[in-house]
């Protein structure tokens, strides 16, 4: 636990999806020591239950997101009380438009984009409701509209699509006092990073590639993208909405 926290999300009750590896763990563990009631779902359940290991304080939960009836009903059923949502789940398809199927462009929606539409629409209408300043904060990427990137093409197309869901979602419900913002990180070193570069066939020239292009000459950590999380999530930024937050090491300048 780092020593340096000073409880800046005490109060908040934080569902993360796509919590099991990278940024959603890092954030996770993040919001726990900031005094935050964290909800980790994913997938992964091994993989969950190796961070409540770690940390018995987070709750865990198996999830797919591209369920939406499961999705509503977790919500709503189980964490009605949550105040902040972290739309993390994601899939990084690697290809040009030629080598992109039908299925690998409608996967790819279903996990980005859909399950978003899905988790953000269900909190808003509990917000709603009850009358709670709810918080949404969206996974992009600085492959979308912010850059193109080379054998991103439907990668890029969806995270596009959140820049765009989440300024929508924050100017119909500002007068609600419901913020969304979104997260555009660029190369962070996580598993799902490195399982890439291995199936390239050239582990090390791959890696190298991925650094070269970073114009601070390292790849950025997931407890890197977390801490921008912890601003986002907490009250510093109650003036913040419908903006997109880059931390992509001068990739895009």
């Amino acid at each position: 636990m780092a020593n340096s926290c000073t409880k800046r999300l005490a109060g908040k009750i934080v569902f993360i999806t796509g919590a099991a590896q990278g940024i959603g763990r890092a954030t996770a563990l993040r919001c726990d020591d900031e005094g935050a009631e964290v909800i980790a779902t994913d997938l992964n359940f091994e993989k969950l239950k190796e961070l409540q290991s770690e940390r018995s304080s987070i709750k865990i939960d198996t999830l797919d997101v591209t369920k939406s009836e499961d999705v509503k009903a977790m919500i709503t059923e189980k964490y009605p009380q949550l105040n902040v949502l972290f739309n993390c789940a994601g899939y990084v398809f690697n290809g040009t438009i030629e080598t992109t199927t039908e299925k690998d462009w409608d996967r790819s929606f279903d996990i980005n984009v859909k399950s978003m539409f899905c988790t953000s629409q269900t909190c808003i209408k509990l917000w709603k409701e009850k009358g709670v300043a709810g918080n949404i904060i969206n996974m992009a990427s600085v492959a979308s509209s912010i850059k193109g990137a080379t054998n991103r093409c439907v990668y890029g197309a969806t995270k596009a699509a959140v820049i765009g869901l989440t300024k929508s979602i924050a100017i119909d419900y500002v007068g609600n006092k419901i913020r969304c913002n979104a997260i555009c990180p660029g190369t962070i070193d996580t598993p799902s990073l490195n399982d890439r570069m291995k199936a390239t066939g050239d582990y090390d020239k791959s890696r190298t590639d991925f650094i070269t292009r970073q114009k601070l000459g390292r790849l950025g950590a997931p407890e890197e993208v977390a801490s921008m999380f912890v601003y986002l999530a907490s009250n510093e930024s109650n003036f913040v909405t419908g903006t997109c937050f880059t931390i992509d090491g001068g990739w895009s300048i």
